[in-house]
C-alpha cells in the first residue's frame, strides 16, 4: 500500500506540494450500493467505490488574485504532484478571479478528520430487500407489475486549506423510486422516497399506494386544457421550489435579470410573495435532512465560490411569513449587492402551518379539482418571471366533491413557482419528499402539498 493512501493523507500531501500563494484541497470518497427490478423481480445489484480529488490553487498578482481548479478521479499518491501543478498552471494562466476573497480561516478542525471514510454496502438493504420481495408477491397476485430502483450513496468529504482548515463531512444519500404498471401498460403510477439509511421506507406502504392509484385509473376521463383547481403533492412542490432556489442569486436579481429584480432597480427583498404564512428555509442541521455545515465548492459560479470553501453554514430563511427574506450570496456577491451573506445550503424545507395530509386535502375539496402525481421535463421559459413549462406524469386524477373519480389525460403546464406561491390557498402538512425531476442532484427536501385554485394546464399531452 502506498505511504500516502488515506484521504486525509492525500489532502495533507497535496497541500505540502503546493507552491501557490493559497491552496484548497477537497477529497471526496464515495461508495454506493444499488438494487434494480423489473416485472416483479430483481434484475441487478452492485456496489461501487471511488475517489475524486479537487485542487484549487490561488496566485496573487499585481491586478488581483487568480484561481485554477482541477478535479480528477481515481487519484493515487503518484498522481498528486501532476494534479497540483496543473491547478497552479491554470491559476497562473488565468486572469484575476472576480470572486477572489481571502481563504477562510478560524474554523475549528473536525475531530474525525483523520478517521477512515464512511462506507456503504449491500447491508444497507438488509431489511428493505426482503420487504421488497414481499411487495413483488402482493403485486403479482394483484395483477400489477413493479419496476424501479433503490440507490444508496455515502460520500466522505475531506477539506483542507493552506490557511489551516481541516474539515470533514459524511453525507448519506438514499433514493427509492417505484413504478407500478398494469400488465397491458395502459396504466402507470409512481412513488418515490428520499432516505438516509432505508430504515424509514416501507415497500408494502408504497405498493398499497400505487395499487390504489392504478385502481383510480381504471376509469378514464378526457379533459381539455385550461385552468383547474389543482392539488400539487409535495414532490411536485419540491421540484418547482428547488428551481426557484437555484434562480434566486442576489447578483442576478440586483442586475435586473430575474423574477426577484425590482422594476426600476434593486431587488424584491422584503416584498410579500404569498398571503399564506409560508417559510422557505435551508438548514444543515434539519433532522433527517442533514447536509454539510460548511461550504464545499468544487468550482465557482453564480451560486458559489471556491474562495468560500469551509465557510460555516447555518439556518437561512429565504421566505419568512410569506415575505422574501434572503437571496443567495457568496462573500463576493454579498459585498457587491450590499446584502447579507447567505450561501447555498444542500436542503430545502417549506412550512406553512398546515396540518392536513394530501389525502385530507383531497377529502376537503368541494367541486372539481385535479390531483397530480409528479412533474417532469421542467424547463425555463422566461427568467424575468421564472415562467416554467413541463409535463405531468404517471397519473393525473379527477377529484369531485372530495372523491377521486378517475384518471384524466396528461397536460403540459406553464407556471411560475413565484406566482403559484402568491395564488396558493392552502398548504398542507410538511413531509419529507423526493423531487422527481431534480432527484439526481437534489434529494433533501420537505414540502407540504399546495392547493392552487387556477393552475394553468396549457395544453393536453399524450405521454404517460
Amino acid at each position: 500500500m502506498s505511504r500516502v493512501s488515506k484521504p486525509y493523507e492525500i489532502v495533507e500531501r497535496a497541500l505540502e506540494l503546493s507552491t501557490a500563494d493559497g491552496c484548497v484541497v477537497i477529497a471526496d470518497e464515495e461508495s454506493s450500493a444499488n438494487l434494480r427490478w423489473a416485472g416483479n423481480a430483481l434484475t441487478t445489484n452492485g456496489v461501487t467505490r471511488g475517489r475524486t480529488l479537487t485542487v484549487v490553487a490561488t496566485v496573487d498578482g499585481a491586478e488581483g488574485t487568480a484561481s485554477g481548479v482541477v478535479s480528477r478521479a481515481a487519484v493515487t499518491a503518484d498522481d498528486l504532484e501532476p494534479l497540483v501543478r496543473a491547478a497552479e498552471a491554470a491559476a497562473r494562466s488565468a486572469g484575476p478571479a472576480e470572486d477572489a476573497q481571502p481563504l477562510v480561516t478560524g474554523v475549528s478542525a473536525s475531530p474525525d478528520f483523520t478517521d477512515a471514510p464512511a462506507e456503504t454496502d449491500s447491508e444497507v438493504f438488509a431489511a428493505f430487500a426482503p420487504a421488497l420481495g414481499d411487495a413483488f408477491a402482493r403485486a403479482r397476485s394483484g395483477g400489477r407489475e413493479l419496476y424501479g430502483f433503490a440507490h444508496h450513496q455515502l460520500t466522505s468529504t475531506y477539506l483542507g486549506t493552506s490557511t489551516g482548515l481541516r474539515l470533514r463531512h459524511d453525507q448519506p444519500n438514499g433514493t427509492l423510486e417505484l413504478n407500478a404498471k398494469s400488465p397491458d401498460r395502459t396504466r402507470s403510477a409512481w412513488a418515490g422516497r428520499s432516505t438516509r439509511d432505508f430504515k424509514d421506507v416501507d415497500p408494502a406502504e408504497l405498493d398499497a399506494e400505487l395499487a390504489r392509484r392504478l385502481g383510480w385509473a381504471e376509469r378514464r376521463i378526457e379533459l381539455p386544457a385550461g385552468r383547474y383547481e389543482t392539488l400539487l403533492p409535495p414532490t411536485a412542490v419540491a421540484d418547482l421550489l428547488i428551481y426557484q432556489l437555484w434562480s434566486s442569486t442576489a447578483r442576478d436579481a440586483a442586475e435586473g435579470r430575474t423574477v426577484f429584480s425590482k422594476p426600476g432597480g434593486g431587488t424584491r427583498l422584503g416584498e410579500t410573495l404569498s398571503p399564506l404564512p409560508l417559510t422557505l428555509r435551508s438548514d444543515p442541521h434539519a433532522p433527517g435532512l442533514e447536509s454539510a455545515p460548511f461550504v464545499i465548492a468544487h468550482s465557482s459560479g453564480d451560486g458559489g465560490s471556491v474562495f468560500d470553501n469551509g465557510l460555516p453554514l447555518a439556518r437561512t430563511d429565504w421566505i419568512a411569513g410569506g415575505r422574501l427574506e434572503r437571496l443567495t450570496t457568496t462573500r463576493h456577491t454579498a459585498a457587491l449587492t450590499e446584502q447579507p451573506l447567505a450561501p447555498a445550503i444542500d436542503n430545502l424545507l417549506l412550512e406553512g402551518g398546515g396540518e392536513r395530509s394530501l389525502e385530507e386535502m383531497v377529502a376537503a375539496t368541494t367541486g372539481r379539482a385535479l390531483l397530480l402525481t409528479c412533474l417532469w421535463y421542467i424547463r425555463e421559459v422566461d427568467p424575468a418571471t421564472l415562467l416554467l413549462t413541463g409535463l405531468t406524469r404517471d397519473g393525473v386524477y379527477l377529484v369531485e366533491d372530495g372523491e377521486v373519480v378517475g384518471e384524466v389525460n396528461n397536460f403540459r403546464f406553464n407556471e411560475s413557482p413565484v406566482d403559484l406561491l402568491s395564488r396558493a390557498t392552502e398548504a398542507g402538512r410538511t413531509e419529507k419528499t423526493l423531487p422527481r425531476e431534480w432527484g439526481d442532484w437534489f434529494t433533501r427536501a420537505a414540502m407540504p402539498a399546495l392547493r392552487i385554485p387556477d393552475f394553468n394546464m396549457s395544453s393536453v399531452s399524450r405521454g404517460v
